[in-house]
């Protein structure tokens, strides 16, 4: 069971002023894929709006309602995702979910500042919201890459 005092290091400075300082937020005015994913366990959503320009995520926008961890996650996100694919992206995705459920290594670069997460590994309620981020981002790049499949 968790204590008090394993909530407070939790919430440690590094994520709050993670939580406080998420990048891109808002809403693009005309994005070419969006997607929004939502945590039934606490309510949290994250909904991001991008742009591709040769797969890559040209500009993007996120709008975040989430506890501090998700926004922490949001704000690694937000910092890492211009220029990247949707592979890269799921690839972190993949690599934060394994990080949390077993075990594994934070993701690399240029995702690493995940690692600021790892001790959310012990609040299994928590995890649904600190991947909403990334879950959207592949989301919304897939998205974009069917409608510009036609």
């Amino acid at each position: 069971m968790s204590t008090d005092s394993d909530l407070m290091k939790l919430y440690s400075t590094r994520i709050l002023a993670l939580a406080a300082d998420i990048p891109h937020q808002g809403r693009l005015p005309a994005p070419q894929g969006t997607a929004r994913r939502r945590s039934p366990l606490c309510g949290s959503t994250v909904t991001v709006d991008v742009t591709l320009r040769d797969g890559r995520v040209e500009d993007f926008a996120q709008e975040v309602r989430a506890c501090a961890l998700g926004q922490a996650s949001a704000a690694v996100v937000g910092a890492a995702l211009p220029g990247r694919d949707r592979a890269e992206v799921e690839h972190a995705r993949d690599a934060l979910r394994a990080m949390l459920k077993e075990g594994g290594p934070p993701p690399g670069p240029p995702f690493e500042g995940l690692e600021v997460l790892l001790p959310a590994r012990d609040f299994k309620n928590r995890h649904a919201s600190i991947l909403l981020a990334l879950e959207a981002a592949a989301e919304a790049i897939a998205a974009a890459e069917a409608r510009a499949a036609g």
